[in-house]
């Protein structure tokens, strides 16, 4: 198999850790505060205690505030420490079979892109210009761009997804749903580490640790680290690396500084960069669509393209297949001040990204005279359009963002009322460019095909005379199309929030009333350039001239602008009918800012050809979604079954949907679909059926409709542009169960089967429909663990077993439809895994 680099030699010297354990507490129900969970020492028993005879109390901070789970009044899922680990979640891009109604999937042309989807609602898209609609917040910092996502988080303590808007508290508004990733904290209570090293299928190796350094009583510092290197299960037979091949280094210092009584600091710096080689697309359908432009040479991409229902053990490239990066940097510091019954925070942050991504979507079988990348190429066409050969371009994304948001929370009139309020302020400068003309596509076109090719181009006759090529003697022909691209976003937004509960003294204190408020303004600026020229290579008696085809509209720093401002209120009415059963009803209002999109090919819908009514600096409109919800929250049988339920309808004005433009490779418009509804129901369970077995069911029903879109023409067309990612069935069913007990520790089994139904992916014209759509599936998981083994005095030493796809599924992760070769290709998903995991902590 082909290694990445010489950075895989790290591992050898490292190992890893996930520092846990709370003493006696549920590795899978329960969820430390934020405030508690920073000054939890790691502890090593000499056995495990036993557990709770009663579900343990899982606390959020959802709210922005320190509450249990079952007094907030949202559909949320939350997983600590240990749940993290026995569940294998290394970041985001683990969580999307873990919580029914997430879904995620690569981006096509650079896999360390997630894109992310709650209630079915998220971009087909991932560029500069476009917010995401699910926000990803790491210890309390937006992280505006998905480009990174799919890397490991070093040290991660909980995870909380919320579904649904989050309209009023958060950093930006998001209209599918929030993920919280938040750190392990430093705390004084002594020297603590943790280390794992993780080995198995496909040269797997991973390794991580972590350190708690106390300097002093008022300052403690926290290390971890973590690298990883694997092969991916489709190799290259080509040149270059093979698919999937993935390396990964990640750090993370921290720092926790309390000076006085009344200031507590909490800085932290991460790093993460990964190396890794892009999944290839295997064709799966021949092209029966219209290609467009790519008609010409159909015929001959079919012949130099490999097809397959199954997944295949190797494809090909031509060009030496390039390894492509993800460098990220980010800076917090977040200052917590009690007065009195009140609290001041301040969270501030700093992020970088730079993210070098290569493609090739050719069609698998090794063609040099069939390409579609962005590789050296070395023709005539190349001399006519740039002297001599353009040069291997890998597209390049950086981008920097500023955040700063100050919070005040706390209770009023003899604590009647809990408030948050705050401010928020965001910038962000980015770059996606490839900086110099580069090859993007290129095919031979049969012979057979000239005479279609000189009806449609008549005055190619007359000038390839001029040239001195006899049209009855040519010998070869081919197409060839060169672009240029550069284009940078500055942007900026402004928010102000609160939010009150009020709990009057009337039916025994069990009302509690919410309010929250939050005005946005949001001002984008981006610029485009971009240069697209479609040549004609002939040769004929042994000479090769190229020739200027045609030439897509051209962007020459094109600018554009504009800004946007929203009101949103929520409404919560939530009542305690018990101590163990509470309901709610809750109204939420949420906004996604409008923007600009890059990637499309006119500059304005005055255009001629623009057939949508839209161009780049026409850009598209926020989009508005009001959410209505209902809730129970419960815990029965003397709190050994908890039973958690949503129901809820959200209604959508001017969603924005992205698709490919049929007959292109990557040109794209965004659109404002006029009205779209959703409505589900979400379930989740969880049994104590004796202390040392937990058995867990969570289910997500959804039916997601767009309802309205209106073509130029006037006609509602809403049938072709469906929920892309919207499955009607999810859930999770999984078990907890502790064998064996005793002094020398414990044997524990985690079991879990997760279902994602099927997904309709995009449609835009009746003859694509189904083109792109994902088959249901479902994963079986598991996780055997030897916990607790006495390792002297102070150390602990877990042996973990874990399984991942154990009945070796074969399911597609994604597919596309916009190649000239193919009516569907996909990426597959990972095949079954199995590793060996050893945990070694030390308090």
């Amino acid at each position: 198999m082909h290694r990445l680099g010489p950075g895989a030699a790290v591992l050898c010297a490292m190992v890893c850790g996930d520092a846990t354990a709370q003493d006696g507490l549920d590795a899978l129900i329960e969820v430390e505060p934020l405030r508690e969970a920073a000054a939890e020492p790691v502890v090593a028993e000499t056995a495990p205690p036993p557990r709770s005879a009663t579900l343990e109390e899982i606390v959020v901070t959802a709210e922005r505030r320190v509450a249990s789970l079952q007094d907030t009044p949202i559909s949320i899922e939350a997983f600590n420490a240990e749940a993290i680990e026995q569940r294998g979640i290394k970041g985001v891009q683990d969580l999307g079979s873990q919580v029914p109604g997430l879904t995620l999937e690569p981006f096509p042309t650079h896999n360390a892109t997630l894109r992310l989807f709650i209630r079915g609602v998220g971009i087909n898209d991932a560029q500069l210009t476009q917010d995401p609609a699910v926000g990803v917040y790491v210890d309390g910092v937006y992280v505006a761009r998905s480009v990174g996502l799919a890397l490991d988080v070093a040290d991660l303590e909980r995870i909380e997804v919320l579904r649904g808007p989050q309209g009023t508290l958060y950093g930006r508004n998001t209209t599918g749903g929030a993920v919280n990733l938040i750190t392990r904290k430093p705390h004084f209570d002594g020297f603590a580490m943790s280390h794992a090293l993780t080995g198995g299928d496909r040269n797997r190796l991973s390794a991580r640790s972590s350190f708690n350094l106390p300097a002093s009583d008022t300052l403690a510092f926290g290390i971890a680290v973590l690298g990883s290197t694997g092969d991916g299960f489709i190799d290259n037979a080509g040149p270059g690396g093979d698919f999937g091949d993935r390396e990964e280094f990640a750090g993370r210092l921290s720092a926790r500084w309390t000076p006085t009584w009344w200031l507590t600091a909490d800085y932290a710096y991460d790093h993460s960069d990964m190396r890794y080689v892009n999944a290839a697309f295997q064709p799966v359908l021949l092209p029966n669509t219209n290609k467009g432009a790519a008609e010409l040479f159909k015929p001959y991409a079919v012949s130099q393209s490999v097809y397959s229902e199954r997944r295949l053990d190797q494809l090909a490239t031509g060009m030496p297949m390039e390894e492509s990066g993800t460098r990220i940097n980010g800076h917090a510091l977040t200052l917590t001040a009690p007065i009195g019954d009140h609290e001041f925070k301040y969270i501030g942050a700093y992020r970088d990204l730079r993210d070098r991504q290569y493609a090739d979507l050719g069609g698998g079988a090794g063609s040099m005279n069939y390409r579609v990348d962005t590789h050296v190429y070395d023709g005539p066409a190349a001399l006519t359009a740039n002297g001599g050969p353009t040069p291997l371009v890998v597209p390049t994304v950086t981008q920097e963002q500023w955040s700063h948001e100050i919070q005040l929370s706390g209770r009023l009139f003899d604590d009647s009322v809990q408030y948050v309020v705050g401010a928020y302020h965001f910038t962000e400068q980015g770059r996606e460019d490839r900086n110099r003309l580069n090859h993007n596509f290129s095919s031979v076109i049969p012979l057979d095909q000239l005479d279609e090719l000189s009806i449609s181009l008549p005055e190619l006759d007359p000038l390839l005379g001029l040239l001195g090529v006899d049209f009855n003697r040519i010998e070869l022909v081919k197409m060839v199309n060169f672009v240029n691209l550069d284009w940078t976003i500055d942007n900026e937004a402004f928010a102000a929030f609160g939010q009150a509960t009020w709990t009057p003294p009337v039916l025994e204190e069990r009302l509690h009333l919410t309010a929250g408020y939050r005005h946005s303004r949001d001002e984008r600026r981006a610029e485009k350039f971009r240069i697209s020229d479609t040549y004609l290579e002939v040769q004929s008696n042994g000479v090769g001239v190229g020739v200027p085809l045609s030439s897509a509209e051209m962007f020459d720093r094109v600018p554009a602008s504009s800004a946007f401002d929203d009101d949103a209120l929520s409404f919560v009415v939530a009542y305690d009918v018990s101590d163990t059963l509470n309901v709610y009803a809750k109204s939420v209002e949420s906004y996604k800012s409008g923007g600009f999109n890059v990637r499309d090919p006119n500059v304005s819908g005055a255009t001629a050809d623009s057939a949508y009514g839209v161009g780049f600096t026409d850009g598209f409109a926020p989009e508005f979604v009001h959410s209505l919800e209902v809730g129970m929250k419960s815990e029965w049988l003397d709190r050994r079954l908890r039973v958690n339920v949503a129901a809820f309808q959200a209604d959508y004005e001017d969603m924005q949907i992205n698709f490919l433009i049929p007959g292109t490779i990557s040109d794209t418009k965004t659109i404002n679909a006029g009205e779209a509804r959703m409505r589900g129901i979400e379930l989740d369970l969880t049994a104590l059926v004796t202390p040392d077995l937990v058995l867990l069911a969570d289910y997500a029903f959804l039916d997601a409709e767009v309802e309205e879109v209106i073509d130029p023409s006037g006609n509602n067309v809403a049938d072709l542009y469906p929920f892309t990612s919207a499955p009607r069935h999810s859930g999770v069913l999984a078990a907890d169960w502790t064998a064996w007990r005793d002094d020398w520790g414990e044997l524990r089994a985690f079991v879990s089967y997760n279902y994602t139904d099927a997904r309709q992916g995009q449609v835009i014209t009746e003859d694509r429909r189904g083109l792109t759509s994902i088959p249901a599936y479902g994963l079986w998981n598991a996780r055997i663990t030897a916990a607790g083994l006495r390792l002297g005095e102070n150390g602990t030493l877990d042996i973990a077993v874990q399984a991942r796809n154990i009945a070796d599924k074969v399911y597609p992760l994604m597919a596309i439809d916009n190649t000239p070769h193919a009516d569907r290709a996909v990426v597959w998903g990972e095949p079954r895994y199995v590793g060996l995991e050893l945990v070694y902590r030390y308090r």
